[in-house]
């Protein structure tokens, strides 16, 4: 990384996550001259302390998953023994091989690359804590989020993780609570439910993956029981006690107002996010934030002229790919290029727990709160012929449309490969597909895809397997 001292540049980029590279690189293609700092490893919390080495941990899950049933389809497996050690090891030579990967785009695109902590100590000009003052036109903030402490429940690595301390652990408890069942918890459920670790899911809204539809919430609410998770839903942390043993949670839900304890060795705080604005000296220069996050307008730019953000520390919806959209948008901006606003509505996410989740687009229950009169398809994985051949017939496909031009507002999944499967519906709202197109489309046999075509001609009252 470079020393290079009071350099100048056309846009200096604070933070080098999945936003802020790819911001970069975009900035280069179109002629900018680009520096990029970064306070700690390229790729940012994604690559190195997230998306991807949660993900090579649950490819591990997975596949110890598939062994234990290898009997069901004529493979006899004599003793299984999982190294979690060795999983952890897997997924962090997983991201030490794409941040290198990251290092070399930087080069290759000629990215002025500096390491340490940022400051904007005046319109244009940022200090770099041991290194020179660079400057630049325009600044490009893309420092991420951190996770959100729980009051009395503060981590330390120890007995109180956060997502980045479970990352990090060569040895699994025997038990764990996860406070807080969005994507990152139910995602360790699965991790550490697969390797026998005893898990309890605490969440404090109604339904566990909040954001998704109720039905597939309660779909993956039975198959977590059914694999020995203990889900406790409007439930919320009324306190910890620490013994010789471990930790003792109270917890408060509507069965018990009163309370009830659960025991265990660990606990993982996942409660969501909060962005990395401190030290940025960002309020002195008039950025304004809104409950912790920067606020910016459709060409992500701040109220302040020239100073851009992107990513996490804009606030939801929070994820990298939406990052990284940001990024491209913001460098074709400073660059002067007209920009096409993001539409949030059509993002799609994926959850990677077993089954995986995913979406796109409009719930049902969005779609009629917008005025649409809907059309609704739903089909059960037991009816595609690709699910009941592998044994995983867990889950389903659910189409929302709209009923007067039947244009698909959104699709939402839960079974295998259900992250794959809703890009076909992120390409067709893009050309505000109808259901009739999805419907008309030849899917190969047999696939699970297949899936998304039939859950289309449920919605027209026409579906062929069920």
């Amino acid at each position: 990384m470079s020393n290079q001292e009071g350099a100048r540049h056309d846009v200096v980029i604070i933070g080098g996550g999945p936003g802020g590279y790819v911001c970069a690189i975009r900035a280069r293609q179109l002629g900018l001259n680009v520096g990029l700092i970064e306070k700690e490893a390229l790729g940012g919390t994604c690559l190195n302390w997230g998306c991807i080495p949660t993900k090579a941990l649950l490819y591990s899950a997975g596949l110890l998953e598939d062994i234990r049933r290898a009997a069901d389809f004529g493979i006899v497996v004599e003793k299984v023994r999982p190294d979690y050690g060795a999983a952890q090891k897997h997924s962090r030579r997983a991201a030490d091989r794409l941040r290198k990967g990251v290092e070399y785009l930087m080069r290759n695109n000629g990215v002025t690359v500096y390491q340490g902590q940022a400051r904007i100590t005046a319109p244009g000009q940022v200090s770099i804590a041991g290194g020179p003052v660079v400057t630049a036109q325009h600044i490009v903030v893309a420092t991420g989020a951190r996770p959100r402490s729980l009051p009395g429940l503060e981590a330390d690595g120890q007995r109180v993780l956060t997502s980045r301390h479970a990352l990090a652990i060569t040895e699994l408890p025997k038990s764990i609570v996860i406070v807080g069942a969005g994507a990152i918890g139910v995602e360790f459920a699965s991790i550490f439910n697969s390797f026998g670790v005893d898990v309890t899911l605490v969440e404090a809204l109604p339904q566990i993956l909040p954001a998704e539809e109720p039905e597939i919430s309660q779909e993956l609410t039975k198959i977590f029981k059914k694999r020995g998770i203990k889900v406790l839903t409007g439930a919320t942390v009324a306190g910890v006690d620490e013994d010789k043993d471990g930790l003792v949670i109270r917890v408060n839900t509507a069965d018990r107002p009163d309370g009830e304890t659960v025991r265990a060795e660990k606990v993982l705080v996942a409660i969501g996010v909060v962005g990395n604005t401190e030290g940025l000296g960002l309020e002195e220069l008039g950025v304004t934030l809104e409950r912790g996050f920067i606020r910016v307008d459709d060409r992500m730019e701040t109220g302040v002229p020239g100073i851009y953000a992107i990513g996490d520390v804009t606030g939801p919806p929070l994820l990298a790919h939406v990052a990284s959209e940001q990024g491209i948008l913001a460098a074709e901006a400073i660059a002067g290029h007209a920009v096409r606003p993001l539409d949030y509505r059509k993002v799609p996410r994926a959850t990677y727990c077993h089954p995986q989740v995913a979406s796109v687009g409009l719930t049902e229950a969005q779609a009629r709160a917008e005025g649409h009169e809907v059309k609704v398809g739903v089909f059960p994985l037991r009816g595609n012929g690709l699910a009941v051949a592998t044994g995983r017939t867990d889950g389903f496909v659910k189409i929302v449309a709209e009923s007067r031009y039947d244009e698909v507002l959104g699709m939402h999944a839960i079974g295998p490969e259900a992250s794959e499967l809703i890009a076909e519906i992120g390409l067709g709202q893009t050309i505000e597909a109808t259901l009739h197109d999805v419907a008309a489309t030849v899917h190969a046999h047999p696939t699970l895809s297949e899936s998304v075509k039939e859950a289309a001609l449920a919605a027209l009252g026409a579906a062929i397997h069920i």
